[in-house]
């Protein structure tokens, strides 16, 4: 019983790993080329390279690596959340341009 209940809080964790890995693969892809550049960041190729292998690696059925790359993959969905998102953002790196949160008195 307990062992069940573990099994599925894993699948559950392993579950929202993935989605993060996927939200951070659409980010990036939805990111300008030129934004990249402008926050002094890595290509975009590079980081939709490494966030696709990560997802496909989750993905695919893997041997006695697979949770090592799990886990490799996260550390970058991470590093892409907390480094590299925040600096598009502020660069405006939305495909379209980027919205100018300054108000009548400053930013909000």
């Amino acid at each position: 019983m307990l062992t069940a209940k573990f099994d599925q809080v894993l699948t559950w964790l392993f579950l929202g790993i993935l989605l993060l890995k996927v939200f951070c693969l659409f980010d990036a892809a939805f990111r300008r080329e030129d934004a990249y550049r402008a926050a002094d960041k890595k290509k975009k190729s590079f980081w939709l390279i490494l966030l696709g292998i990560a997802v496909v690696v989750d993905v695919l059925p893997t041997g006695g690596l697979g949770l090592m790359f799990t886990l490799a993959g996260l550390v970058a969905a991470i590093v892409y959340m907390v480094d590299v998102r925040p600096a598009l953002k502020e660069v405006g790196g939305r495909r379209g341009g980027g919205r100018n949160n300054m108000g009548p008195y400053g930013p909000w």
